[in-house]
């Protein structure tokens, strides 16, 4: 496995894999459902590089960038266990060489909604810096884990109408015996905050359970098992298409939840079918 942290080195070394190449773009801190992402893309691709890079452009004034953790050495073991051939770990000034960026994507009227309307300008600083990985990386294939599921439905919806040459491939969502979502944000869990936040997925598997009964049904299902975890402060709860559109009267739907356990945010989401 090659380390890489310039553009230059990335660019020698790019030249020099197989096809298909298959990317995973990461924000570090990697946990069996990065893995998954990297298990994912060993399978199909003949080539596998992933990004090491905490983004400063998708966190907010008031959210947690400077203590996001960072444990690349952990991170490039982990890597080249699950066989990627490259870790491209750059600084903030290569993947940003002039500083503030002038131009961005932005994410359209779905990134306005559910994480967009709770943290304004996130989906922006994830596109932009996604854009800009497809376009140094060039691969065939890129590798996003569903428990980001708007973001994964806006980096697909970006790929698509900014012709951007890579196949966008959705992973399921890794999940402790639980049933908690694995995020990176999970260390920051106290003993007690890790055993209400289990609630967050106990309320979607409760909705989904209720799918054949309708929307109301699955809402009211979810609703009530988060009721009863008051140290839990809800920012949305919300039913939606499959393509994050209106709730469908029949078919394929997302239910979301996003929630705060004392200081620490966590999103989930499960399929349904209506």
């Amino acid at each position: 496995m090659k380390v890489v942290r310039s553009r230059a080195e990335f660019a020698a070394v790019r030249d020099t894999l197989a096809g298909p190449v298959g990317l995973v773009p990461t924000m570090g801190a990697l946990h069996a459902g990065h893995i998954a992402l990297l298990d994912a893309a060993r399978v199909e691709c003949a080539s596998v590089v992933t990004t090491n890079f905490v983004n400063p452009m998708q966190f907010g004034p008031t959210e947690d960038l400077g203590r996001y953790p960072r444990t690349l050495e952990a991170d490039l073991a982990a890597a080249e266990q699950a066989g990627a051939d490259v870790v491209w770990a750059p600084d903030v000034s290569d993947v940003y060489p002039r500083g503030s960026t002038q131009v961005t994507v932005q994410p359209g009227l779905l990134g306005d909604v559910l994480e967009g309307a709770v943290r304004p300008g996130h989906f922006a600083g994830v596109l932009t810096v996604v854009a800009k990985f497809l376009n140094l990386v060039r691969p065939e294939r890129a590798y996003f884990g569903e428990k980001d599921y708007q973001q994964l439905t806006l980096i697909r919806q970006m790929a698509d109408d900014l012709d951007l040459n890579a196949t966008i491939v959705g992973v399921p969502t890794v999940r402790e015996p639980d049933g908690l979502a694995l995020s990176s944000r999970n260390v920051y869990l106290a003993a007690d905050e890790r055993r209400q936040a289990v609630a967050l997925s106990r309320a979607l598997f409760a909705g989904q359970a209720r799918a054949a009964d309708g929307a109301l049904a699955v809402i009211a299902g979810a609703t009530a098992v988060l009721a009863a975890e008051p140290g839990i402060a809800v920012d949305y709860l919300e039913l939606r298409a499959a393509d994050l559109g209106e709730i469908p009267a029949y078919g394929p739907a997302r239910l979301l939840v996003a929630a705060r356990v004392g200081t620490t945010r966590l999103i989930d989401n499960v399929g349904l079918i209506l």
